[in-house]
């Protein structure tokens, strides 16, 4: 029997295969054919400067980007027409499928380059009586015998209010909600939208016109109940929901744009449960990255194309960066580790949230201020309880129960719990804090952690001490100190917002000024 097992799992695994795809918004990729819908930039031979060299150059750098991404389908947006797409897959012979979609009167359009068959391909119009964006180009490939949909988006920018890319998210969902519950497809392209837009539009009174709903999230159900939909729970529900790729990556590491140097992430890949149903075409778990040589980010930065004074200045690539994913027909899949399982605060920081509840023997308070809590383990991370702590006690041990998870723009909070045991006082509690001038800010391990006796300048929101800076933020701004004034910090919490860093002070108790 192991035998035959054995027998039948080398011969799955020699036929299975593999596939990658990628999606890029190319930044305006126009050609040098003067027409009405070319942006004002790229009218040829203008002073803009977009003339046969600074094209060829622009082309031979999305060329380059493709070249070694080396996906087996690319899908594309900002490209003018189906020419300059008929273009690139001259210049790549590796790709002999293509298909491409654009509204007459719009300036660009979205398409596909494939080395895997398309069958078909059709255009998915959203039309507005007041302004012109771009369809959705739904294509049909072939691999292996088995037939599946990509969908490729690109959604308003967010110069227009959410209720544009609402009509977007309907207008899709209504039509792979009419595609058999198993058929395999994947929806991704610049949607304009961040993987955590339903948390980030309360923020935003010029995009909220739709109450707080957005198009990528509760349209799409990739989120339910404000709950993200997981891997380890997406074959649970009976209606069409969607897991977003980005929950693999590091909180720190979601991003495909910056824009005024916070990370963005409008480019997206979406699949549904049909790809972890073990059948026909399954996602590869956890193959999903940002595509991110040296030549295209660097310091930070993502190098674009430079326009600068309307002028084109010839070199740089896009503004925003590839993603790109695996899948495969391999219909032997590693099953995910049970929640039950997880013994350590540390494991909780792998997850995106609970899918059952969990044990923690021996948490120990180690902050309180009024209803919110920090508590650690002994030998293992510290994490965050927000408003839900009265029945904790500083410095006591307990076992405890956990409901539920969830990140706060990066940092990680229990959500839901309750006391299973009280152990008793823990007499050296502070001895957990951590030592403020050894720490490496940047390692985000120490998030949540308590440290203490830290002196410094306050001056702009900043701590500045030994020729470094962090930010501060006080939990009651009336606790805000006057700028300029040398701070000596007590205790505070390593704090996480928005991708920074930043010491966190509850109560004035907890600093002195001078």
């Amino acid at each position: 029997m192991v035998r035959l097992f054995l027998l039948l799992f080398l011969s799955i695994c020699l036929y299975a295969k593999d596939f990658t795809i990628s999606s890029y918004n190319v930044e305006n990729l126009f050609d040098l054919k003067s027409n009405k819908t070319d942006y004002k930039e790229y009218k040829p031979n203008s002073n803009s400067n977009w003339n046969k060299k600074t094209f060829d150059i622009k082309l031979s750098n999305t060329i380059k980007v493709l070249k070694d991404l080396d996906s087996d389908i690319i899908a594309l947006q900002e490209v003018e027409n189906k020419e300059l797409i008929k273009l690139l897959l001259k210049k790549l012979p590796d790709y002999k499928y293509y298909s491409f979609s654009k509204y007459p009167n719009s300036s660009v359009g979205v398409g596909f380059l494939s080395k895997i068959k398309i069958l078909k391909d059709k255009t998915i119009e959203v039309k507005f009586s007041n302004k012109t964006f771009r369809p959705i180009l739904e294509t049909t490939f072939k691999f292996d015998n088995f037939e599946f949909k990509i969908f490729n988006n690109h959604w308003p920018s967010k110069r227009s209010p959410e209720s544009y890319r609402i009509k977007f998210a309907k207008k899709l969902f209504d039509r792979i909600n009419k595609l058999p519950f198993d058929y395999d497809y994947i929806l991704l392209g610049d949607f304009n939208s961040n993987y955590n837009e339903f948390e980030t539009i309360y923020f935003n009174k010029d995009l909220n016109n739709t109450q707080s709903l957005t198009g990528i999230n509760q349209v799409l159900n990739t989120t339910i109940n404000k709950n993200y939909i997981t891997k380890e729970d997406i074959l649970k529900y009976e209606k069409k929901v969607h897991y977003n790729l980005w929950l693999e990556v590091p909180f720190e590491d979601r991003f495909s744009s910056k824009y005024r140097g916070e990370n963005q992430t409008p480019d997206n890949i979406i699949v549904p449960a049909s790809l972890f149903d073990n059948k026909n075409i399954s996602y590869k778990k956890n193959s999903f990255k940002v595509f991110k040589p040296s030549y295209l980010y660097k310091n930070k930065k993502i190098n674009r194309w430079k326009i600068v004074n309307k002028s084109h200045k010839g070199y740089g690539f896009s503004d925003h960066l590839p993603i790109i994913a695996s899948f495969t027909t391999n219909k032997i899949l590693k099953k995910e580790k049970k929640d039950e399982n997880i013994k350590h605060i540390s494991e909780l920081y792998k997850k995106v949230k609970l899918t059952e509840s969990i044990d923690l023997k021996d948490i120990i308070v180690i902050y309180k201020d009024s209803e919110n809590a920090i508590i650690k383990q002994k030998n293992d991370r510290a994490i965050y309880l927000y408003n839900n702590a009265k029945d904790l006690q500083e410095g006591y041990s307990y076992d405890i129960r956990i409901f539920q998870i969830k990140n706060y723009f990066g940092l990680k909070e229990i959500k839901d719990f309750k006391i299973l045991k009280n152990n008793g006082k823990f007499l050296d509690y502070k001895d957990l804090y951590l030592d403020f001038s050894k720490l490496n800010l940047e390692n985000l391990n120490y998030q949540n952690e308590m440290v203490e006796n830290i002196e410094g300048l306050y001056k702009d929101g900043k701590l500045y001490y030994k020729e470094k800076a962090i930010n501060i933020y006080f939990k009651n701004k009336e606790d805000k100190p006057k700028d300029i004034m040398n701070i000596k910090i007590k205790r505070a919490q390593i704090g996480y917002y928005k991708n920074k860093t930043q010491l966190v002070i509850h109560k004035k108790s907890d600093f002195d000024v001078n």
